[in-house]
């Protein structure tokens, strides 16, 4: 692997008294796209936030560039370079398409640029350049994801952190969505850290693959080994193989996201 851009030590991360993230380490290399998979409440999402700085690690370490993170406020890990695109969108409803992604670039001095990368988003995205001037809540599920990676990339990230972005859309948009990523990846070397629990289009768009479950990293390997486990493709995939006997089963217990 790459010189890693950002190494996750052994945190620990707390709701209450409950521990959602039990002692996980992992690096992502720069300029590559890795990806975390687990069931719904495995801790992904939680992961994503202890990076970021909306949760703050009881325990461990989150160096990005050399440099700790863990318990800096999210808008110093922004200036930083890491930007996060959350689960559930979380545009600006009554600002326009336009106005969201200059939100994005607040903290940028360098207007050329701002307007050279608004130009290199809608042509990400041109749908977004049709409704500019139309409020974000008025956007259907997947333009507001657009505007959500859109608003993300204004901030001229070096690291991305994207949270489900296939939920609620079509298959079609999906495919759409993980292409743009990928593009975003090889044209701009934004290196991509992706939580999804669409496992099929996560192995097929990540270089490499960490598997939650309950708060721990249970597995780890390229993305095309990971497609071949048996595990993986019973468990996330949905593929039962014929004839396995023995083989070890995953069980879905209570967890806390």
């Amino acid at each position: 692997m790459a010189e890693p851009i950002l190494k996750v030590s052994n945190i620990e991360t707390y709701y209450g008294p409950i521990m959602a993230i039990r002692g996980v380490s992992f690096d992502v290399p720069r300029g590559g796209i890795v990806t975390i998979l687990g069931a719904n409440g495995a801790g992904k999402s939680t992961v994503l936030k202890t990076i970021c700085g909306v949760m703050d690690p009881q325990k461990g370490n989150v160096l990005f560039e050399g440099r700790e993170i863990q318990r800096m406020d999210p808008d110093k890990v922004m200036r930083l370079g890491v930007s996060h695109v959350p689960e559930g969108r979380e545009v600006f409803p009554f600002l326009t398409v336009r106005e969201n992604l200059a939100m994005g670039a607040y903290t940028r001095r360098d207007s050329d640029g701002v307007a050279h990368d608004l130009e290199a988003v809608f042509g990400y995205f041109p749908v977004l350049r049709e409704r500019a001037d139309q409020r974000a809540g008025s956007l259907s599920g997947g333009e507001q994801q657009m505007l959500s990676i859109s608003r993300a990339l204004m901030a001229r990230p070096r690291l991305m952190l994207l949270d489900e972005p296939s939920l609620g859309l079509s298959p079609k948009l999906v495919k759409d969505i993980f292409e743009i990523v990928v593009r975003i990846n090889r044209e701009r070397g934004v290196t991509i850290l992706l939580v999804e629990q669409n496992a099929n289009m996560a192995l097929q768009t990540a270089d490499f693959g960490y598997v939650l479950e309950v708060g721990r990293i249970v597995m780890a390997d390229t993305c095309q080994r990971l497609l071949q486990k048996e595990d993986i493709r019973e468990f996330y995939l949905g593929i039962k193989e014929q004839g396995a006997r023995g083989k070890r089963r995953w069980k879905k217990r209570k967890t806390w996201r």
